[in-house]
């Protein structure tokens, strides 16, 4: 009789611990708290800004052409000494511009990145410091296998006790009350395009044709199928990156679009982006025109025309995985031909600004480049995660074959374009970025930016001339770098170097004062080490 009870004590004990167990890893992490509010002030003060009369009806309005790559790596491009990929149509574009060997981008992953292009500000300021997440993992288990299971992504169960819930995911997007630079040139007599990648929020209020464009071909999420045919050769890659990726394909947000339609395309998709901007140009050529082309080459997921593929295996490329990415930036090469030729053809090269950049370092994760000799790629940032190919031309206006060596932002794109525009920008917010004409025609001798700041979550960087400071408050890491002696940030000074740490720890710590936490909480860390020790970046 007592072994019976005892037999169920010890039963009953088993299944409160077993219940106790499970609830604790399958008890539900969502909650409303994360529900952002629009700013109601600030949306009506962009409203009336919008709604006044433009002030630059006299001034030249040169079309502006902006064209963005996506995860392209600076060391991927013959631009900067790659020995294998072939891009004679970006070459030409630089040997006809100015090439820039220190340009930055705002953020070392895509969408925060475009954030600050398309407003001129950093991203931090609003909000949008941290990629905006489809879903998050709702429980502890979740958590638990997905630590195991993916070697991209790593939770810890200290980390995101709560994570919004589907009401708080549906409004993460560049927030309403920013004013983009097609709201800012539309206002000013510009018709807008943008043809390619959006990835600034799902949400009707996000989309393109409500933030200041006049016409949309492409689609919204982060990356989009470029054929679903025989003709490609396609390659997976491992993480939970790329098999979500593969997963969704073309649907929901990744479906293709024309404005608000969904359609079909039966091209290889960088040719389709480039046959519809030649198009937009096509029709806008008596107009001043804006155009922004955003590709997603060369973006995973990993596909290729068969023919281009077929070209690297003859130049002895063996891995599949980079003839595939190499062919893909090859076909982005053409596009920018396309276009850059469409220019010529219709006599507007003295009229048109051009811009190319990529969003991003080369996505080490892929295993198709490691951004050498710059340390580190997209998600870190080191500067193969920051530091981007940069080109602009603008015939007549900026000396074909110019070599830049001071440092510049993605965030100049925004005020160069209102500059040349004649627009004026709002008394009201702080913007970020330089007009780079008066640097690049001798008609302002003094650097662009003085000190360059990031901050990704638990991440953070600092440059200040050629100082380099590095912060990782997860792992604990202090890093600093002379980039004239050190670009690939091998040798690290911080312990010879206090002064010069505290320094640039003060300017950094004056910098976050302007900005607001993160509208979103990430969803992890891009798993890394340096020396044998953890160095994370915060997703």
């Amino acid at each position: 009789m007592a072994l019976t009870v005892r037999r169920r004590v010890i039963l009953f004990s088993s299944l409160i611990l077993i219940s106790g167990s499970a609830a604790y890893l399958f008890w539900p992490l969502t909650s409303d708290e994360f529900d952002i509010i629009p700013d109601k002030e600030k949306i009506a003060e962009k409203q009336q800004f919008l709604a006044e009369a433009p002030t630059n009806k006299d001034h030249d309005k040169p079309n502006i052409i902006v064209l963005i790559a996506d995860d392209l790596g600076k060391t991927d491009l013959p631009l900067y000494g790659n020995k294998v990929v072939e891009a004679p149509n970006i070459n030409a574009l630089a040997s006809e511009g100015a090439v820039f060997n220190e340009a930055y981008v705002s953020a070392p992953i895509c969408s925060p990145s475009r954030a600050g292009l398309l407003t001129g500000r950093y991203q931090q300021r609003f909000g949008y410091e941290l990629q905006p997440v489809n879903r998050y993992l709702s429980n502890r288990i979740t958590k638990l296998i997905v630590n195991n299971t993916f070697d991209l992504q790593e939770l810890e169960f200290a980390d995101l006790q709560k994570v919004p819930d589907q009401a708080a995911i549906a409004k993460q997007g560049l927030p309403v009350q920013e004013i983009t630079i097609a709201d800012l040139l539309k206002k000013n007599g510009y018709q807008t395009g943008i043809i390619g990648k959006w990835h600034q929020g799902y949400s009707e209020e996000f989309l393109p044709l409500k933030r200041g464009f006049d016409y949309h071909y492409g689609f919204y999420e982060a990356f989009s199928w470029f054929a679903d045919t025989s003709e490609t050769v396609n390659s997976r890659n491992k993480g939970i990156m790329d098999s979500h990726i593969w997963e969704q394909g073309n649907s929901g947000p990744a479906l293709k679009r024309r404005n608000n339609d969904v359609i079909k395309v039966e091209e290889f998709y960088t040719y389709a982006l480039a046959r519809e901007a030649n198009q937009f140009i096509e029709k806008n050529k008596e107009k001043p025109f804006f155009l922004y082309v955003p590709f997603n080459a060369p973006h995973t997921p990993f596909q290729a025309l068969t023919k281009d593929v077929n070209k690297y295996k003859a130049k002895g490329v063996t891995d599949l995985n980079k003839a595939i990415y190499y062919s893909l930036i090859t076909g982005l090469d053409s596009a920018v031909g396309q276009i850059h030729d469409k220019i010529k053809a219709l006599g507007l090269e003295e009229n048109t600004l051009i811009f190319f950049l990529s969003d991003n370092g080369g996505a080490t994760y892929t295993n198709a480049t490691n951004n050498a000799p710059l340390r580190g790629g997209k998600m870190s940032l080191y500067e193969g995660g920051i530091n981007v190919p940069f080109v602009v031309k603008w015939k007549g206006k900026i000396d074909p074959g110019l070599i830049v060596n001071s440092p510049v932002s993605s965030l100049d794109i925004f005020a160069t374009a209102a500059s040349v525009s004649g627009s004026t920008l709002p008394a009201s917010r702080s913007y970020d970025g330089v007009n780079l004409i008066p640097y690049l025609n001798n008609t302002n001798k003094e650097l662009p930016h003085q000190t360059l700041y990031w901050r990704s979550g638990m991440n953070k960087a600092i440059r200040k001339g050629e100082w380099k400071l590095v912060l990782n408050n997860k792992d604990n890491l202090t890093l600093l770098f002379n980039l004239k002696a050190d670009k690939s940030e091998l040798n690290n000074l911080a312990q010879r170097n206090p002064t010069k740490v505290s320094e640039l720890k003060n300017d950094l710590a004056a910098w976050e004062k302007n900005l607001i936490k993160p509208l979103w909480p990430g969803s992890g860390y891009y798993k890394n080490d340096y020396n044998g020790k953890p160095d994370r970046f915060s997703l």
